[in-house]
């Protein structure tokens, strides 16, 4: 039927109808073509070519004070008519967006918070609208947040509050509502539910659970917001997260794991946790999780780890707690998001602590590990971090020892793969501990250093114009370090090297410049 009405031309006279002063007109017209955008693309580009959806949200406005029985129905039917107009159609919703409709639901939501039907309505256009990413400024400048932390305080059941959380989460996804949010008392809500929840089989409660508690987390992704909820360490909001740690519930390990992530995303928050004991509480959740654990809550407390081992007052803390052998017990995970935070978080641990570093670059399971994972070529986060983390023990023990467990376990190849990444962090350290490895183990790691093409390698990355100038300048360092060896010095010389070199006198950085001339005079006294 709705085709039908498109090709005889109905659609214009109806929207017309939408001038009339006749409410029972209006309320009709509203329903009819409500009807005939249902699904229905035609329907849809007929009312939009008529500028129907334009006269309907300004009755929306227009009316939304009026508190009364028939025109809140009147009000329900525009609503109903709107969502059957944009429904699924991003660029219908984005017209919709432009022509104001937020703001106006928004005061449509607080004035009539009383209809149930109306409400639902709003609740159901706010959702599809909130999944736009060009509705959440708009959004952001309404008082959205308190209609719905309010309108959620009201909800018994189960079905309403999980209508109005599938319009908090896309919206809490942006940082202002997420400040809105939990100043208006979202926070307060969600704690309570999981409270409520926490002891619960019913399916319903273990979801609102879930929910409630992935929202937490959510709302701690903004800095401003979690700097609130966090209030020194001393906040009610913090202290309940910290409680859920030990808690039986998966779930509550999770949502408490990645809430202390979150709240440690700057030094000051960090030092605190640490000196408060958090590090231990983490290290017995790991326990709980060793044998057939649960992945997520592996990730998330490794990840938690991860950030709190960033400021250097914490690294030795955490090293004499014995994160490293708590993390070190995940080593035989085949989980690749388990495997990368452990990488993270190790090589966080090991930065500029020395002995650390050496003790790890010794043990020859962890570095036959990593050399399994550098070649995980599935898995490019796991390979990168391998990569880094054998670069970084030789980097930070500048140890023989640890050199020769990774010439012995195979790793140099990866080192010099390393030096052409297209992350130039990556190179740098690469080049670094490939100097260190020649200037202290050359002899041990002569053969594979020619086996893997170093020299070609350095060859080339000189010769680029596009290396950055750190690049070029660790190159040179590595160069002069291997004429030490006869074999891998005659094939500095069989590549010309000096043609690139001289090249690099005039270069613009310093550094380079430099080093570009002490590099030539050992290549031009050598030869």
């Amino acid at each position: 039927m709705r085709i039908p009405c498109v090709d005889a031309g109905l659609i214009s006279p109806l929207v017309q109808l939408l001038n009339s002063k006749d409410q029972e007109v209006l309320l009709q017209t509203g329903r009819a073509l409500g009807n005939i955008c249902y699904d229905s693309h035609e329907g849809r580009s007929a009312v939009d070519q008529a500028g129907g959806a334009q006269i309907v949200i300004d009755h929306l406005r227009s009316l939304c004070s009026i508190t009364d029985p028939a025109n809140e129905k009147l009000l329900t039917v525009f609503c109903g008519m709107l969502m059957n107009y944009s429904n699924e159609n991003d660029s219908l919703q984005a017209q919709l967006i432009n022509m104001g409709v937020i703001p106006t639901l928004v005061k449509l939501l607080g004035i009539h918070c009383q209809n149930a039907a109306l409400t639902e309505m709003c609740l159901v256009a706010f959702g599809n609208l909130a999944e736009l990413e060009s509705s959440k400024e708009q959004f952001a400048s309404t008082n959205i947040a308190e209609e719905l932390v309010k309108l959620f305080k009201k909800q018994i059941e189960h079905d309403k509050r999980e209508m109005i959380f599938e319009v908090l989460a896309p919206l809490a996804e942006n940082d202002a509502i997420k400040l809105q949010l939990v100043e208006a008392g979202l926070v307060e809500c969600l704690l309570e539910i999981v409270q409520q929840k926490v002891d619960s089989d019913k399916e319903d409660d273990i979801a609102e659970l879930k929910t409630a508690s992935d929202l937490m987390v959510l709302l701690l992704l903004g800095d401003e917001s979690m700097q609130k909820l966090f209030e020194g360490g001393k906040g009610n909001v913090f202290q309940r997260v910290l409680s859920w740690i030990p808690s039986n519930n998966h779930q509550l390990q999770l949502a408490g794991a990645l809430a202390i992530a979150n709240f440690a995303r700057n030094d000051g928050n960090c030092i605190h946790m640490v000196d408060n004991g958090i590090v231990e509480k983490l290290m017995d959740l790991l326990d709980r999780h060793v044998e057939d654990g649960n992945v997520t809550v592996q990730h998330a407390a490794l990840s938690a780890l991860r950030n709190l081992a960033i400021p250097v007052v914490n690294k030795a803390k955490m090293l004499s707690a014995g994160v490293t052998e708590a993390v070190l017990k995940f080593l035989k995970s085949e989980m690749p998001p388990v495997q990368f935070k452990l990488l993270g978080t190790l090589r966080m641990l090991i930065d500029a602590q020395a002995e650390a570093a050496e003790q790890l670059g010794k043990n020859v399971k962890l570095v036959e590990r990593l050399v399994e994972w550098c070649e995980a070529k599935d898995h490019a986060g796991v390979m990168g971090e391998s990569n880094r983390l054998l670069s970084a023990l030789i980097r930070h023990s500048k140890s023989k020892d640890v050199i020769k467990t990774i010439v012995q376990s195979g790793g140099i190849k990866h080192l010099v793969t390393m030096a052409t990444s297209e992350h130039v962090i990556m190179q740098n350290e690469a080049l670094v501990a490939l100097a260190l490895i020649a200037a202290l183990e050359l002899g041990t790691a002569e053969k594979d250093l020619e086996n893997a093409k170093l020299v070609q390698i350095l060859h080339r990355l000189l010769a680029d114009e596009r290396s950055a100038p750190e690049i070029k300048y660790n190159s040179m360092v590595l160069i002069c370090a291997l004429m030490g060896s006869e074999s891998l010095y005659k094939e500095v010389q069989d590549l010309a090297f000096l043609d690139v070199v001289s090249k690099l006198r005039s270069h613009e950085n310093k550094s380079v410049a430099q080093q570009a001339s002490l590099t030539e005079q050992r290549l031009t006294v050598d030869s």
